[in-house]
């Protein structure tokens, strides 16, 4: 399979979930129109499928355009190097939202390809998802342009710093380096929360641009029909336990691991833990606490990216999801097991309390705290078959991007 598709202004190699939506307002006017610049699918990763999402909320009201980052790294570099360029997601842009795929961090000639079709769409405002330093140098030359067209340039944040990249000499150097740049052309922030909204203050000069908290919407192209599944679809009456997400030291899938283990025998006859994720970063701590337990019969190992499929029949399968992370700003799996309406363990870190803090089915622990995570396990037996409502909504996130584009609009 080639890992070099061809540039082009659509994407078609997957199934849409979204239909055509109209373009103007009830009185025939033009709407506000956006152009969103994020993570395409060579380099799959929760951003692709966030960048999707927020794309086809956009295309609700607005007329909508996407310009997606292709190439980020060179290939030997990236974590997920085996599966670049393999299609794994069902999800894709609907043929009424124009989609350029997409720049290549070499640049030539995808960087001019890029400038022509943001020229062609002529947004009103510019929206440039960070979440890695690796699109930097394409960002600003993006920003450029978007300015000259008279557009408003809005950064949204998911992370400050990769926490892979972060540790790496100078990277942190050209980030602030090229971010001074960026932010000397753009007009606002979004951030997922207050939490956010300081971290990003602390890392960069922002000064006084006008900056708004829209939540992550829900990621329910993963639940297929009703939430719940059916107990005849099931493939095992074992309580089933869910991590998913990409193994990082940041995940603190160990304590969880260790809660496991530590759980007595009767416990654990009626419970199973499911691991279903790439490892990342050389992190293999995880992976040998699970290989040694004393319960390691009952504990399912899937260390690889899944397919959409796969992520489908895991969630459905789930009893509960357990995400023990360090530190997190925002987390797709979450955003999949809420809109699945499951019970979550979930760590009191980052920006998760805004994530999750009205969704009823959370169980709060303390980070890095397995004797908290054990009693928490415990306590999820009682809970089988409970499914709760996801409070989140793209169109929350939609309004606080018009508010924002009002009130920073060039």
């Amino acid at each position: 399979m080639s890992t070099n598709p061809p540039v082009d202004t659509a994407v078609s190699s997957s199934v849409s979930v979204f239909p055509t939506r109209g373009v103007t307002g009830a009185d025939g006017s033009s709407l506000r129109s956006y152009c969103v610049v994020g993570s395409g699918w060579a380099f799959t990763s929760g951003l692709s499928y966030y960048t999707c999402r927020l794309a086809h909320a956009f295309a609700e009201q607005h007329r909508t355009s996407v310009i997606l980052m292709r190439r980020l790294i060179p290939r030997v570099f990236y974590p997920g190097r085996d599966r670049v360029g393999q299609p794994v997601n069902n999800l894709d842009y609907g043929d009424h939202v124009p989609v350029f795929d997409g720049i290549d961090w070499w640049w030539l000639p995808s960087l001019w390809r890029a400038a022509r079709f943001l020229r062609a769409q002529r947004p009103d405002v510019l929206v440039l998802q960070w979440w890695t330093a690796a699109v930097a140098h394409s960002y600003l030359v993006l920003a450029v342009v978007a300015r000259r067209l008279g557009a408003t340039v809005v950064v949204e944040f998911h992370e400050t710093a990769d926490t892979g990249e972060s540790r790496l000499p100078l990277v942190g150097r050209y980030v602030r380096l090229i971010g001074r740049a960026i932010f000397r052309r753009c007009d606002g922030i979004v951030v997922h929360s207050e939490f956010d909204r300081a971290e990003v203050a602390a890392h960069y000069p922002v000064g006084d641009l006008p900056v708004r908290v829209a939540p992550h919407g829900p990621f329910d192209h993963h639940v297929a029909g009703e939430p719940a599944a059916s107990t005849e679809s099931r493939e095992t009456d074992d309580f089933t336990v869910l991590f998913f997400g990409t193994i990082r030291p940041y995940k603190g899938l160990e304590h969880l691991v260790e809660a496991f283990d530590s759980l007595d025998d009767d416990t654990v006859a009626a419970m199973r833990l499911v691991v279903v994720g790439e490892p990342w970063e050389g992190w293999t701590r995880p992976l040998e606490l699970i290989a040694a337990s004393r319960h390691r019969d009952r504990i399912t190992l899937v260390d690889r990216y899944v397919h959409d499929d796969e992520v489908a029949s895991f969630f459905a399968q789930a009893d509960a999801v357990a995400l023990p992370y360090l530190r997190s700003s925002a987390s797709g799996p979450l955003h999949i097991a809420m809109a699945a309406g499951l019970p979550v363990v979930l760590t009191d870190v980052g920006g998760l309390r805004a994530a999750a803090g009205d969704y009823e089915g959370v169980v709060w622990v303390p980070p890095a705290d397995p004797g908290a995570l054990r009693t928490a396990l415990s306590q999820l037996l009682s809970r089988r078959g409970e499914r709760y409502a996801d409070p989140r909504s793209w169109a929350d996130t939609v309004t606080a991007y018009d508010e924002l584009a009002r009130e920073a609009g060039r």
